[in-house]
């Protein structure tokens, strides 16, 4: 994370996009009157959403800690295109 006032930012707008999307970096936007912005980029906003919507619902939640689970005890299996498991 880092902080630029804006006048900086407007004078130098595309080195300090793409900085906040080829980085990940969030950026904050100093203003007068502490009336700050953050920037970040879509990328990161789109997961923050995904993430928000997954913890909201307890039921999403556990199943994708589930998931995760069987996920690291080796509990898979892998299907090709027409849906045969490949261990069958």
């Amino acid at each position: 994370m880092f902080a630029v006032n804006y006048t900086t930012l407007r004078d130098n707008m595309k080195t300090y996009m793409d900085r906040v999307t080829d980085g990940y970096e969030t950026m904050i936007v100093t203003r007068k009157n502490n009336k700050n912005v953050v920037m970040i980029s879509e990328e990161v906003y789109n997961n923050l959403l995904e993430n928000a919507y997954i913890m909201g619902s307890r039921t999403n939640y556990e199943w994708l800690m589930e998931s995760k689970t069987q996920l690291e005890n080796g509990n898979v299996s892998v299907k090709n295109l027409t849906g045969v498991a490949e261990d069958e």
